[in-house]
């Protein structure tokens, strides 16, 4: 059987080594994102990136719903899927508005510049992750005004 490029065997020993290389790519790629969004947010630290990474993807995680919920946990490392998959999904989805004003005020000494810069910092990481299709989907389930957030154009029809 073949997982995540790795051929996992039915002895004890094989499966258990399979498991660590996986945990290990999965650790890389967890470090791969929150580089990537040290990067692009310009954080002075990449535990400054990871923080607000684990912010904006556990409220994420309460507004993505049904396959797409699914297929973004998987697309990501683990440890971000976990973020996402232990999110309660919302009530009420947010406005994009909305969205960056909750992510500031979870963010000590946050405004919503602030906030807006790390929200746009995270999703548009996620969106280059994860690919156009699936980012597409996502958008597809929010609320107008998230595909700039993504660092998508979002076009609009005129009357």
């Amino acid at each position: 059987m073949t997982k995540r490029g790795t051929t996992e065997t039915a002895t004890k020993r094989g499966t258990t080594e399979t498991a660590t290389k996986r945990g290990t790519t999965d650790s890389a790629r967890w470090q791969e994102l929150t580089e990537s969004v040290r990067e692009v947010g310009q954080y002075t630290t990449r535990a400054e990136a990871e923080r607000v990474t684990r912010i904006v993807l556990s409220a994420l995680g309460g507004h993505v719903t049904g396959d797409e919920r699914v297929a973004l946990a998987q697309a990501l490392p683990r440890e971000a899927g976990r973020v996402i998959a232990a999110q309660i999904p919302a009530t009420h989805p947010l406005t994009a508005r909305e969205f960056v004003e909750s992510i500031a005020t979870r963010i000590e000494g946050a405004t919503p510049a602030t906030a807006r810069w790390d929200v746009s910092s995270v999703l548009s990481t996620l969106a280059q992750t994860i690919g156009t299709s699936l980012t597409t989907r996502i958008l597809a389930q929010l609320p107008p005004g998230y595909a700039l957030l993504f660092g998508r154009a979002e076009l609009v029809t005129t009357a």
